[in-house]
């Protein structure tokens, strides 16, 4: 039998025979049963064990498909050839003692189709679990929760971009030792401190975080200004592209204050 038809084995089409799909799981299966090492394969026993388990297929009418033959014609060849008399060993033993081995092509065989294998066992168990996720496409922000243009003519990512610069300097600038504070300041009380001190005059974005101690405070001051400026009782300006942001009255501040504190 030619050595090289245990390499064609793992590139020949997946014929299924009982539980095993090609002569190499079979090969595999019957290994792991006997708890034979694969590096050091009993051919003598292993052989036997293969061809009782075709002529049982033979016997119950299963059809064997040619490549468990060629398996078997294989099998045969390795253990004829390690019956025949060893040559003589010289004293010095080299390390390429094993490449005469008559095992070693089948062994290299049954380690590859064993990792491809695992490799295919793990895409399913991967597959398994994709299907018990759900993916829900990204919802949009609903219309009018905040306004694309913070008049006159600032955007959202601007004004994003500037309060990120803030929370990078709190962040660095923050001690490793900090005081517990007491109950975070509701946002409708930023919002009326903001307005009060936009009203008493113009005042720079970054300057209307100075003095919080947290995360929190400046978020909270975030977006009272957010929604100062959807109501336009605020107005955002830059005067140049890398200027400061600059907060000023806007034409419904009265009007929205009266709305929101006129029983104060």
């Amino acid at each position: 039998m030619p050595s090289n038809e245990v390499s064609k084995l793992v590139n020949q089409p997946t014929i299924k025979v009982s539980d095993f799909e090609g002569p190499l799981d079979l090969l595999l299966h019957l290994i792991r049963s006997s708890e034979m090492d694969i590096y050091d394969i009993q051919i003598s026993a292993i052989t036997g064990q293969y061809v009782d388990y075709l002529h049982n297929m033979k016997e119950n009418q299963l059809e064997v498909a040619g490549e468990y033959v060629v398996m078997a014609a294989t099998l045969m060849a390795i253990k004829s050839q390690m019956l025949l008399p060893n040559e003589p060993i010289e004293e010095e033993i080299t390390d390429d003692e094993d490449l005469n081995d008559p095992r070693q092509e089948l062994v290299d065989q049954l380690l590859e189709y064993k990792r491809y294998k695992q490799a295919a066992q793990q895409l399913k168990e991967k597959e398994e679990l994709r299907q018990q996720e759900y993916t829900r496409q990204a919802m949009s922000i609903p219309a009018g929760v905040v306004s694309a243009k913070l008049a006159p003519g600032v955007t959202v990512q601007q004004l994003q971009s500037a309060f990120d610069k803030v929370l990078k300097r709190k962040i660095i600038n923050e001690p490793l030792n900090q005081t517990v504070q007491g109950e975070a300041e509701s946002i409708s009380a930023r919002i009326k401190l903001v307005l009060h001190r936009v009203m008493s005059g113009i005042q720079s974005f970054e300057n209307l975080f100075e003095g919080q101690v947290t995360v929190e405070d400046l978020v909270t001051t975030f977006f009272a200004i957010l929604e100062l400026s959807k109501h336009q009782a605020i107005l955002i300006e830059q005067q140049d592209s890398f200027g400061p942001l600059m907060l000023s009255i806007g034409p419904h501040s009265e009007e929205y204050e009266n709305d929101q504190f006129g029983a104060d």
